[in-house]
């Protein structure tokens, strides 16, 4: 049973810093991309960060020298900096992967808030 849990989500003052965890565990193949979504209500769900296995890493231009994503195996950390209301969302993990016989995968996490307001 694959599971993937976020953490770290919460409440902060804008201008200030949060870092999001997201592990994956009962994976029985390759974790090739690990990323970070978020959603506000109403809204369609964008994509934030991408880290790959070799550690190749993009980001949305919303995001770009305010966040920083990090990838340690089965585990991505997403390190917001600087943050504006405007980051204010549930944040997801989500995972893509294949297996040895090239079949793909891809989870998804049950999200984290993040609320961004003074």
């Amino acid at each position: 049973q694959v599971q993937v849990t976020e953490s770290g989500g919460g409440l902060v003052q804008p201008g200030g810093s949060m870092r999001l965890s997201c592990v994956a565990t009962g994976a029985n193949f390759v974790i090739d991309v690990m990323e970070w979504y978020r959603q506000v209500p109403g809204k369609k769900r964008e994509l934030v960060s991408s880290i790959s296995r070799s550690g190749f890493a993009r980001y949305a231009d919303s995001v770009k020298g305010r966040f920083t994503t990090s990838r340690d195996r089965d585990t991505v950390t997403l390190q917001m900096n600087s943050l504006k209301s405007g980051d204010t969302a549930v944040y997801y993990c989500h995972i893509q992967g294949e297996d040895a016989w090239e079949i793909e995968y891809d989870y998804w996490g049950s999200g984290t808030q993040v609320t961004v307001s003074s």
